[in-house]
């Protein structure tokens, strides 16, 4: 499977890492350390020594509970990174945004990939993302992250999250956003109980049915910590790699980390084995 990405085509035929670079002060793993330019482009280039085919940059977060950032502020944290990277790095960049200017500012500082965890469903964003001609991520969430864990609840998490994915996918092709620059995230943590969480984990393969590319992020997250005596974010690596394995061979493409390093290297064990097979 290949992925058209602006002006460069990503191979997903076996399970790739994509980076977390976030530019934001209050990001639940690693908020501050990369919120000037310098230290956000230092950890890029690491990103990509380390080999990550894709880095992620976000510049609002959307942990449990945070607030939203004003449009001005998202836009002056993300673009001139945007750019920074695109000019320095033979790397593959991805915007984490749900706004349909910074979509477009994204997609003019030299950006490849939008990857939307509201699933465009902002006014504009359909209509942004089909005029960047860029591949686009919808992720799935219940509610909005000042509130979606409060008290999430679904009648049968595995089915109502393929449905509402199978939805916005069918939006996005009746806007005219062709099916193959569609990619689903199935949003783990994102409106979920510990449980949901595990249950979409053990059933991952089922989204094969969707066609499309499959893209996650289990990274450090508080499913994590809930098996682990609710340890600590700093002690969360081995539990991420065992999801991030978990997720590559039940067939995700895309996974999306804290940890390159040992992700990527972890992931190359999987795709030694399904070599095999």
């Amino acid at each position: 499977m290949k992925l058209r990405c602006a002006d460069r085509i990503l191979d997903l035929s076996s399970p790739r890492v994509m980076g977390v670079l976030n530019a934001t002060p209050d990001s639940f793993s690693d908020g501050g350390q990369h919120a000037s330019l310098d230290a956000a482009l230092f950890r890029a280039q690491e990103m990509v020594a380390q080999g990550a085919a894709i880095i992620d940059v976000g510049g609002e977060s959307t942990r449990p509970g945070a607030a939203k950032v004003a449009l001005q502020e998202e836009l002056e944290r993300v673009i001139p990174l945007i750019e920074a990277i695109a000019a320095q790095l033979d790397i593959s960049i991805s915007v984490d945004s749900s706004r349909p200017e910074v979509m477009l500012a994204a997609k003019a500082a030299g950006a490849h990939l939008i990857n939307d965890v509201r699933a465009l469903r902002c006014d504009g964003a359909i209509s942004a993302a089909k005029q960047t001609d860029l591949p686009v991520c919808l992720m799935h969430m219940q509610g909005e992250p000042t509130t979606m864990q409060l008290s999430p609840g679904y009648g049968h998490v595995l089915h109502d999250v393929q449905d509402f994915l199978g939805a916005r996918m069918q939006a996005c092709v009746d806007a005219g956003i062709s099916k193959d620059r569609l990619l689903i995230d199935p949003g783990f943590g994102f409106g979920k109980s510990l449980e949901h969480n595990y249950q979409l984990l053990a059933k991952l393969e089922d989204f094969k049915a969707l066609d499309v590319p499959i893209l996650i992020g289990l990274s450090r997250k508080s499913m994590i910590a809930a098996q682990l005596n609710n340890c600590s974010v700093s002690e969360r690596l081995a539990g991420s790699l065992a999801g991030a394995v978990i997720a590559a061979m039940k067939g995700a493409h895309i996974i999306r980390v804290h940890d390159v390093k040992e992700t990527v290297d972890a992931l190359e064990i999987v795709r030694a084995a399904q070599q095999q097979q």
